[in-house]
């Protein structure tokens, strides 16, 4: 671990771009999909858990609520290291955490358990998400955005890979097999690339970032524009959590079964993968607020397409609509931070930002079960999600203002 710490350098704008920053995306994004495992896993196990300590579904909707906090805390915590150790060792404590909490799960009795190990899966999956965009961000210039939606993708691909393992398994074996299983193929993997990974700190600023870095920001601060950026974070992802969260009990609630709502998920989440890379494309071409508005727009589209539809194969095809709406809003935030906000605090930034879009996915998770409980039924909890998504998209759309359209603007290169 000593080690680690003297192995990191700087890295020169040479390398950026280069066969070496394209092989470090390759392992952050397969630690990632792995590493992720437990904001999903519990998705999937939250019906047996509810049978197995008798609780209803606004309570279980708990064990995703402490997963998103300690996915927040994570995000922004370990983005501060990052900006000073660099990412390697967060990535082992991460591993160790994560292996040794499914374990713990095993021998668990009492449902506060859970809640517990929980919050230490969400923070280990945090290492995997807000510090590794703000790490790659490091190691690209011309297709920045892109590695940085890359990485973000992972997170999705874990989302439409694990739920379909899982259910697969909990078809043959209890949730608590499930995670000693789980818990094995983490160790198996993670390990082994938590070891060939350098922790590389980028300390050199480009041209174009010293002159992004020194911009005087006349009609919005950048403590304005962090403060707005967190609100449209909180509003947005209050919105995304009330299909991410809930589509499997919902397929469940209808009578189209855990496979079904598993494949469901598995669709809206691959789908979010595509969306993550062609909005970072996007993001390289037009620039990240734009990107944030257009995929704000269409994610608020895509809920009210729920409402209408209930049939199985309906939605199927909303939920595909929905991923590909939505894919691009959350690494939209981390460009946005890179791009106008000091590069020496990256990783704080793009992590309390993160923190906050967990807040409310946490909040929206734990409100759309609530809205259940109260009415059986998920409409008014797609209303809620509408709601909170047009609240980002005023937001949203004041920040492009005051950029693009105000007299005194942005002077960014």
């Amino acid at each position: 671990m000593v080690d680690s710490i003297k192995d990191r350098h700087t890295i020169t704008s040479i390398e950026q771009d280069s066969l070496k920053s394209w092989l470090r995306l390759i392992l952050l994004f397969t630690i990632g999909v792995v590493g992720t495992v437990g904001m999903w896993s519990v998705v999937v196990v939250m019906p047996a858990i509810e049978t197995e300590f008798n609780i209803d579904r606004g309570k279980a909707s708990l064990l995703y609520a402490t997963t998103m906090v300690g996915f927040g805390l994570g995000n922004f915590l370990i983005g501060k290291v990052i900006d000073r150790f660099g990412l390697k060792i967060p990535i082992i404590f991460a591993t160790i955490i994560l292996v040794s909490s499914y374990l713990a799960a095993i021998i668990s009795t009492e449902f506060w358990h859970l809640l517990i190990l929980q919050i230490f899966m969400g923070t280990a999956a945090a290492t995997f998400f807000g510090p590794a965009m703000a790490d790659i961000g490091n190691f690209f210039e011309k297709r920045r955005g892109l590695a940085v939606a890359i990485i973000a993708s992972a997170n999705y691909v874990a989302g439409a890979f694990w739920p379909l393992l899982i259910s697969s398994f909990l078809e043959l074996n209890n949730w608590k097999e499930v995670y000693f299983i789980i818990a094995i193929i983490c160790a198996t993997i993670m390990f082994p690339i938590s070891y060939f990974l350098k922790n590389n700190i980028a300390n050199n600023i480009s041209d174009n970032d010293i002159a992004t870095k020194n911009t005087s920001l006349n009609n919005l601060s950048p403590s304005k524009l962090q403060i707005l950026l967190i609100l449209a974070g909180i509003g947005c992802c209050l919105a995304m959590a009330m299909p991410q969260v809930h589509i499997v009990a919902l397929c469940v609630e209808r009578g189209f079964g855990l496979g079904i709502g598993a494949q469901v998920l598995s669709v809206m989440l691959f789908s979010g993968m595509i969306s993550r890379i062609g909005f970072g494309y996007l993001s390289d071409k037009i620039g990240p607020v734009y990107t944030l508005f257009i995929g704000s727009f269409l994610q608020m589209l895509s809920l009210v397409f729920f409402l209408p539809f209930d049939s199985q194969l309906s939605l199927y095809i909303v939920s595909l609509m929905f991923g590909l709406s939505q894919g691009g809003i959350v690494p939209a935030y981390a460009m946005i931070i890179r791009k106008y906000l000091p590069i020496e605090e990256v990783g704080e930034r793009v992590g309390l930002v993160i923190m906050a879009t967990i807040v409310g996915m946490g909040l929206g998770g734990w409100m759309s079960g609530e809205i259940f409980d109260l009415t059986q039924s998920y409409k008014l909890a797609f209303v809620n999600g509408i709601f909170w998504n047009f609240t980002n998209l005023l937001i949203v759309t004041f920040i492009m203002w005051k950029i693009y359209f105000q007299k005194d603007k942005f002077q960014y290169s």
